[in-house]
């Protein structure tokens, strides 16, 4: 289990020293912060059968939990958020007016409120969500943490590396765009010291394209399956692999993938009834769970569906109108979609489904600048992460935050938790040695699965 520290408040951003939001003008403390155990790490998951696979939902950027999933109504001017909280189909269970159809499905996932880590800067905390691990330490200047073969590698590398399989099936998938802005490559996206053989693969959607599927996998025409491997043979004939060569591990890799009728067949969107891409919207975010329910159902283990671009969800300024304009309606939209589509196609109980930002938003609303409009900003002390599918017990809340948003006071749960979740849950052992480049070794997570969300022990 992940226990932060009193230093929280060290975080910086790489716009500079954000306003952290004056919790100590409020009088928050850290009363509960380590709360003890309920659960040992002996405990088993409960499930009888595991999930074959792994939807990763990021909001990059990070969600604001008073503003979604952790209102606090009763909160001060300034703290509580401009929307209101509405009933949900489970009684005692609250979240915000924009998502009434996830309100109305709240009977089948876990809002999990007292995840938190340390890292306020974004590069390092997607590094931290999506790989279970902290970035290597760094100079003070280096804030930047961009992506690099000295990182941890993500959850779809390690799978690939421990279960490889030759079927042209790929053990990760990540779409709809690399989460790049300008020169920085965010950290976390690949395998990283296992090196690129080890990828998921990268899918590319056109945020301006309701219609839009990777064409990276079409073959020239003229060029059939046949001729391919054809191909491949003479190739091999005259210019032998190399054991170990990097270059033919992936080269072989490409031609396994482009080869596979099934993965061709899932990204051809215009093949779905248009009456269920309407349900999950004919936008970005819909598009890309369609994409993902459609991956999961071809077999691909793990699928991270950005919503958005980086930072799509770092609402500095113009909190509440971005949210309520533009991100929480087309999300609670395709989020809903997917939850009934994946009951639908027989995929519940064999699929996880997992939401979450990098971190949080602060308590304090704040600008940026006298003529900005007001905005939140980084705060990984505590945020919220939405559990569903993959034998989750659904209709619940998991952890709970102070009055103001700021704190957990019950157990916390951070990314080493995360990472034992999902590795538990596609049966990896969680303390699998893996080697860096230099040859030490590195155990998997120290977290620990996050058993509530199966058992609803209350914590």
């Amino acid at each position: 289990m992940y226990q932060p520290d009193a230093n929280l408040l060290r975080t910086l951003s790489r716009r500079g020293c954000l306003q952290i939001g004056g919790a100590g003008l409020v009088g928050i403390h850290l009363p509960g912060l380590m709360a003890a155990r309920q659960a040992s790490a002996s405990v088993q998951n409960p499930q009888a059968k595991k999930p074959k696979s792994v939807i990763l939902i990021l909001l990059s950027g990070g969600l604001g939990q008073h503003d979604s999933f952790d209102m606090k109504p009763e909160a001060p001017d300034g703290i509580r958020s401009d929307f209101s909280p509405i009933a949900t189909s489970v009684p005692g269970i609250r979240i915000c007016e924009h998502m009434p159809e996830l309100a109305r499905r709240a009977d089948r996932y876990a809002i999990v409120r007292s995840m938190a880590h340390r890292e306020g800067n974004h590069l390092v905390a997607v590094h931290h969500v999506l790989t279970g691990k902290p970035s290597f330490p760094r100079g003070a200047s280096d804030l930047d943490r961009v992506a690099s073969r000295d990182d941890f590698p993500c959850y779809a590398g390690v799978l690939d590396h421990e279960r490889p399989r030759s079927d042209g099936i790929p053990n990760g998938v990540s779409l709809p765009t690399k989460l790049i802005e300008g020169p920085l490559t965010w950290p976390g996206q690949d395998a990283g010291f296992l090196g690129p053989r080890y990828d998921p693969w990268q899918l590319r959607l056109d945020p301006n394209s309701p219609e839009s599927k990777d064409d990276s996998l079409a073959l020239p025409e003229g060029l059939d399956s046949a001729r391919l491997h054809l191909r491949k043979h003479l190739l091999g004939q005259t210019s032998p692999a190399v054991p170990g060569d990097s270059f033919a591990d992936q080269q072989e890799a490409a031609l396994a993938l482009i080869s596979s009728g099934k993965v061709g067949a899932a990204l051809d969107l215009a093949k779905e009834d248009p009456r269920l891409v309407d349900r999950y919207g004919r936008h970005s975010f819909g598009r890309s769970l369609l994409m993902a329910r459609r991956l999961v159902q071809a077999g691909v283990p793990i699928v991270q569906a950005s919503m958005g671009i980086v930072q799509t969800w770092d609402t500095h300024t113009d909190n509440f109108g971005r949210l309520k304009n533009a991100l929480l309606p087309p999300l609670d939209r395709a989020v809903s979609a997917l939850f009934d589509d994946l009951q639908a196609q027989g995929l519940w109980n064999d699929t996880l489904v997992v939401m979450l930002g990098e971190f949080g938003r602060t308590p304090r609303i704040s600008k940026l600048t006298p003529n900005d409009i007001p905005g939140r900003d980084h705060w990984p002390a505590v945020f919220s992460a939405i559990f569903a599918g993959g034998g989750v017990q659904g209709g619940q809340v998991i952890g709970k935050s102070d009055g103001m948003g700021a704190y957990p006071v019950t157990r916390t749960f951070g990314p080493p938790d995360l990472a034992a979740t999902i590795y538990d849950a596609l049966g990896v052992d969680t303390g699998t040695t893996l080697y860096d480049r230099l040859g030490r070794p590195l155990r998997l997570t120290e977290g620990e699965p996050i058993m509530p969300i199966y058992t609803g022990a209350a914590i």
